[in-house]
């Protein structure tokens, strides 16, 4: 078994796409490949087909390297519901709330789950891909430290460390990262690789050799700034749109603790939606559909909500005919009420809801993970996906459900529609990853607009899969990186 880790000079330096790309690249050698990454901090996440959950990244790393997603790829994920505190997740599952300072002490206990996971991957697997988080010369996190450098010297790995040129400094970032490691640590880092270059690459090549001479490491490439790649995204929201003529408005309401915001990708991507992400202190501009998201903390987002006058706008907007769509979080924010009696999420035992269905929401400690398929009650198509939510939901508005899914050999309502046919509730996330499912919806949005076109945003992710892995064989020297695995094909 291979390892090798790549680390960032900073977040969002491409460590999760470059991970992608190799994962793809040596799956096409024919080598049995596995992503990794011992501690994710993320609201994007996944469900895995055992009901774990894990990093929205290391599923698609997944997917890259042909391999069904398994908790083991990501051992420990926390999911932030405030600015100093996370819930941890090891193994799928979660453990509890926990602030910043328990965690901390509680990373000694987290390395011996990142290293299970690491031992039956590499006994299983041919080459194990590992990303790091964020920056492994953050000096006030590198104490018990199992996210970048603890784990690589734990496990006793080769490193490379990618850096994002587009933000400026990137010389000074890849010599200071190196710089502010430890003797052995610095001597575990076998290359660079810079991202997001743009322009002559000649104009680089002082720069590189400076580099390394500078450090004796080599460059092992420089990878292109790619406009157009569409891939599920960790944590930030990209907005772009790729739209060329506009039949359907739909607005995306962003919540402050907002989850799962991928849901949305595959309406993004398509070329006759607007699909809008509006912030909830600006006013709702006018669309065909308002969709209020999943959330990590849901009765703090509702208040927020409040506050901030959405129950007005939305009122307006479906009193003039307008669509609302709630998603897990975004589906318990419309009933009656909203009860916490456990603590689960907030000190306040219960809240009233938007009070646009007559149901109820009771949070509970345990989290309901699982894929899913069904059909649907509105439309004459199936449905998959996965809940990943803590509650459960009764009340009269319920018994319109809006799918039947499978549970077992019987089957199980989920969801609402109204009485009026203008709100719909769900728990089930990846509603618009089908096709058939998507046309669904947005018939049930605007019964009398005809799209053109569809989209699949499972062969859409392969195709950009395929093309990551073209340039990274085409930007990075792999016979380099083979010979830092000591692979020999």
């Amino acid at each position: 078994m291979s390892v090798l880790m790549v680390q960032g000079t900073t977040s969002d330096a491409g460590k999760s796409t470059l991970v992608a790309g190799l994962c793809r690249v040596f799956s096409d050698l024919g080598l049995q490949v596995a992503p990794f990454k011992p501690q994710n901090m993320a609201l994007n996440s996944a469900v895995t087909e055992d009901g774990g959950e894990i990093g929205r990244a290391q599923a698609l790393q997944a997917v890259a390297a042909r391999v069904p997603p398994r908790v083991d790829f990501n051992p420990i994920l926390l999911k932030p519901n405030s600015d100093t505190g996370a819930q941890v997740i090891v193994h799928g599952k979660a453990l509890s709330n926990m602030e910043a300072d328990s965690y901390h002490d509680y990373k000694k206990v987290a390395l011996d789950a990142v290293l299970a996971s690491h031992n039956r991957l590499t006994s299983e697997f041919d080459v194990m891909f590992v990303e790091g988080a964020g920056s492994p010369a953050e000096i006030n996190l590198r104490e018990n430290d199992i996210a970048n450098m603890g784990y690589a010297e734990a496990v006793d790995c080769p490193v490379i460390i990618i850096a994002d040129i587009d933000k400026g400094g990137v010389f000074a970032h890849l010599v200071g990262t190196l710089a502010l490691l430890s003797e052995s640590e610095q001597k575990r880092v076998k290359g660079f690789v810079i991202n997001r270059f743009r322009g002559d690459i000649a104009l680089l090549q002082g720069g590189l050799d400076w580099l390394e001479d500078k450090t004796g490491k080599p460059v092992l490439g420089v990878l292109p700034y790619l406009h157009d790649l569409a891939l599920d995204a960790e944590d930030a929201i990209n907005v772009k749109n790729v739209t060329t003529k506009v039949k359907i408005t739909i607005a995306v309401v962003v919540l402050p603790h907002i989850s799962n915001h991928t849901d949305f990708d595959s309406l993004r991507l398509h070329p006759e939606i607007d699909l809008i992400y509006v912030r909830i202190f600006d006013d709702l501009p006018p669309c065909d559909l308002v969709i209020l998201p999943g959330s990590k903390s849901v009765m703090t987002d509702l208040s927020h909500l409040k506050e901030n006058n959405w129950l007005i706008k939305l009122q307006r907007h479906v009193r003039y005919g307008g669509k609302l769509l709630g998603i897990c979080g975004g589906f318990q924010m419309l009933g009656e009420q909203l009860t916490d009696p456990e603590g689960i999420e907030s000190t306040n035992p219960q809240m009233t809801g938007l009070a646009f269905a007559d149901f109820s929401t009771r949070l509970t400690s345990e989290k309901q993970l699982k894929q899913v398929t069904g059909k649907a009650r509105f439309a004459d198509c199936e449905v998959s996906g996965y809940e990943i939510h803590c509650g459960i939901s009764e009340g009269r508005a319920l018994k319109h459900s809006a799918f039947d899914l499978k549970e077992g050999d019987s089957s199980r309502a989920d969801g609402f529609v109204s009485e009026d046919g203008l709100i719909m509730g769900t728990y089930v996330h990846g509603l618009f990853d089908s096709a058939e499912l998507t046309k669904g919806l947005l018939e049930w949005v605007a019964p009398d607009m005809q799209l053109t076109q569809q989209l699949d945003i499972n062969s859409h992710r392969e195709q950009q899969l395929n093309q990551l892995a073209d340039v990274c064989r085409q930007h990075l020297d792999i016979n380099k990186i083979k010979n830092i695995l000591e692979i020999e094909l």
